[in-house]
């Protein structure tokens, strides 16, 4: 009987052994066991002006940083420097700076980017909808066009969900997009059209 439990506490501490050293070796199982795996919301959040992000180079300890976005977008990281990661997402914004590493700095970097802290995020939404007024879209949430309407009770009965405008500043200058908000809620396969800080969504009044 204590020949088998130590046999299999042996066998234990094998085990153990053998999975750290299989996660050390590989990062990215690491961050799976570790429960770090990105989440369908992260992939869809859009980074944006006072959002603090922290940045991590695997086997790279000096390139830790941890940076607030400024209004234009831009963060200082080291080697590159300002780099503007505003209005893209996580994804987006860690294949950008894997790119700029790999071109001239690092051979094959390894770069991890998370959101430390949220900027409170708003936007307004006027016109026919049962609630006209500025929102605030939850930390670590991105919101679509169709949900930002719900959000505001939905449309009157003056409502036409295909004169949507959003306006929008993209890199200084004002950007309008004119939606269909109708075929959007039919159509299943369309893409949705996130909402991002600052815009100001107006839903148009049917011709009577």
């Amino acid at each position: 009987m204590k020949a088998f439990r130590f046999q299999f506490g042996h066998l234990l501490v094998l085990l153990t052994c053998n999975l750290a050293l299989a996660q050390e070796s590989n990062p990215s199982t690491a961050s799976t066991v570790a429960g770090s795996k990105p989440s369908e919301g992260d992939k869809l959040y859009v980074l944006g002006f006072n959002d603090v992000v922290q940045m991590k180079v695997y086997q790279e300890d000096d390139m830790t940083t941890q940076v607030r976005i400024e209004k234009d977008g831009n963060v200082a990281l080291p080697l590159l420097g300002s780099v503007v990661i505003g209005g893209k997402t996580l994804e987006q914004a860690t294949k950008q700076i894997t790119e700029l590493l790999n071109k001239d700095y690092l051979v094959n970097p390894q770069v991890n980017l998370t959101v430390v802290e949220y900027a409170k995020r708003k936007f307004t939404l006027l016109g026919q909808v049962q609630r006209p007024g500025t929102y605030e879209i939850p930390n670590e949430e991105s919101i679509n066009l169709l949900q930002a309407i719900a959000i505001a009770g939905g449309y009157t009965r003056l409502g036409a969900p295909w004169k949507i405008t959003v306006q929008r500043m993209v890199n200084g200058e004002q950007k309008v997009f004119k939606l269909n908000a109708e075929t959007m809620s039919k159509d299943k396969t369309s893409k949705p059209f996130i909402i991002q800080t600052d815009d100001t969504i107006t839903v148009g009044e049917k011709l009577i």
